[in-house]
Parts: C-alpha cells; sequence; structure tokens
C-alpha cells in the first residue's frame, strides 16, 4: 500500500451513531427533568395553596382550596351540573369555541392574505380594520346578546371577533414577507396571480398562520364564556356565573381547571398537526 494512501485520513463511522445516541439520551434526560421540575412546581404551589387555606393564613371562603375544587369537579362528573350533565356543559362551550374559532381562521386568513397580495385593498380597508382592532372586542359581547340572543350564535360571534384579527395580521404579515425572488420567478414560468398566491403566498405564510392559531384558540375559548358569563342557557361560563351568585369559590376555579384542562388538549393538537405539516422544518434543522 502507498505511503499516499496511509497518509489519508480514516472516516469513523462509529461515531456518528454514537453522537446521534447520545444526543437522543440527552433530549430524553432533558425531557424528563423539565416534565418532572413541572409536576414538583405544580405539586408545590397547590400543597402550600391547601395548607395556607386550612391554617386560615388566605380566607378559604374565598380562595377555597384545591381538595374542595377536586371534591366540585368529582361532583360534577358523578352527579352533574345544576344545568345538566358536564360533558354536556363542556361540548356546548367546545362546540361555540370550535366554530367561532374556525370561522375567525378562515376570515382572518381570506382577509390577511388579500390585502397582503393587493396593495390597494390595504390602502382602502387599513384605516377601518386599525379602528376596529383598537376597540375593546370583550365589550362587543353584550351587543352580540342582544343582537343575536342567548342562543350559540352570540358567542359565535363573540369567538370570531376575538380570533380575527391576530390570524388577519400575522397572514398579512406573512403574505408581505413572502420571498419577491420567489414571486418573480413563478412570475417568469408563467404563473398567473391566482397561481402565484396559491403555490407560493400561502405555503410561505402558512407558519405565520400557525403561529396564531396557538393564541386564537384560547381566545375562541375566551370569546365563548364570556358570552355565556353575560348571557345563556348552557356551558361552562354560565357554570362560573351560576358559581359567582352563590360564593361558590370552588366551583369557579372548578370550571377554570376544566377549561384549562380543554386549553391544554386543544394546544397539544395543534402542535402535533404543526409538527406533521412542518416535519420538513424539523427534518432540515437536524442536519
Amino acid at each position: 500500500m502507498s505511503p499516499e494512501v496511509l497518509s489519508q485520513p480514516v472516516v469513523d463511522t462509529v461515531k456518528t451513531p454514537d453522537r446521534a445516541h447520545s444526543r437522543a439520551r440527552a433530549a430524553r434526560r432533558r425531557r424528563i427533568v423539565v416534565t418532572g421540575a413541572r409536576v414538583l412546581l405544580l405539586v408545590a404551589v397547590l400543597g402550600l395553596w391547601e395548607v395556607l387555606s386550612r391554617a386560615e393564613v388566605i380566607d378559604p371562603f374565598n380562595f377555597s382550596m384545591p381538595s374542595k375544587i377536586w371534591d366540585q369537579i368529582s361532583t360534577w362528573v358523578t352527579h352533574g351540573t345544576a344545568l345538566g350533565s358536564l360533558g354536556e356543559q363542556i361540548w356546548y362551550t367546545l362546540h361555540e369555541a370550535l366554530l367561532g374559532w374556525i370561522i375567525g381562521v378562515v376570515a382572518g386568513v381570506v382577509f390577511g392574505i388579500a390585502l397582503g397580495r393587493i396593495t390597494f385593498l390595504a390602502d382602502v380597508l387599513g384605516p377601518y380594520i386599525k379602528v376596529l382592532n383598537s376597540i375593546p372586542r370583550i365589550v362587543l359581547a353584550p351587543i352580540f346578546v342582544i343582537w343575536f340572543g342567548l342562543g350559540p350564535a352570540s358567542k359565535v360571534a363573540s369567538a370570531v371577533v376575538l380570533v380575527f384579527f391576530p390570524v388577519f395580521f400575522n397572514a398579512f404579515q406573512g403574505a408581505r414577507e413572502v420571498d419577491r425572488n420567489l414571486v418573480a420567478n413563478a412570475r417568469i414560468l408563467g404563473a398567473s396571480d391566482r397561481r402565484v398566491t396559491l403555490q407560493v403566498v400561502i405555503p410561505s405564510a402558512t407558519s405565520w398562520i400557525f403561529t396564531s392559531l396557538h393564541v386564537s384558540f384560547g381566545f375562541a375559548l375566551i370569546g365563548a364564556i364570556v358570552g355565556e358569563y353575560i348571557g345563556a342557557t348552557k356551558g361552562i361560563g354560565l357554570l362560573v356565573a351560576q358559581s359567582q351568585g352563590t360564593f361558590n369559590a370552588a366551583g369557579v376555579y372548578a370550571a377554570m381547571v376544566i377549561l384549562a384542562a380543554v386549553a391544554l388538549v386543544a394546544e397539544g393538537l395543534l402542535t402535533f398537526a404543526e409538527r406533521r405539516i412542518f416535519r420538513w422544518k424539523t427534518s432540515g434543522s437536524d442536519h
């Protein structure tokens, strides 16, 4: 064998999978540590709350305590609420929030992309959108109850106005931030405005839109709850209003815990969908 061949560096093919396994083990350990820290923090906060309430350092009538909140949730699960079964109340609120979220997202994406692509529309409608955005949307909930009554329509409308603006501004910004070279190349290849919008602009703005979806579903829940709190026949918001009316602090906190659980499940589903859609980003960042 020649000296030139002997002097060439040898690529160590064994260390590469070892490094990958080491990174995977480190990532698993970090996830375990983070999850453990989260659980410990939650247990510490709930334990301190329980101890302070039982010792009457804080007023247990106003602040309740975790054990009473758990008892309230158990009672609602096993015996139902004054409005019907707990599942029915959750579904009623979730249905309103989902419908308002879907309408708000679709409207926000359509208007955001349209105004991001058509400068004339942005110039004409921009001031009106800024004025509408400056109005506190929560105060519109009583107006919607007057317009649409105590049924689901007023809650859906409240959810729509809360969801629309964050989605609209993200979609608008995403359409404006599209790589101009991509648009120019598409036009050179003979793409029409419609094809450029559908095949270049919208895919490029998708990451911006998904960013707003995580926040907007929480806004949809807020819109539905506020509408139910003001006036409704069913729903978690009405449970909150009734619990407040009877000075049942445990009932108010129990409804908040249920809403938090629903929001966390929705966030998990959105994160899963985002990872599936943007899997190419994850794989690209690994190299």
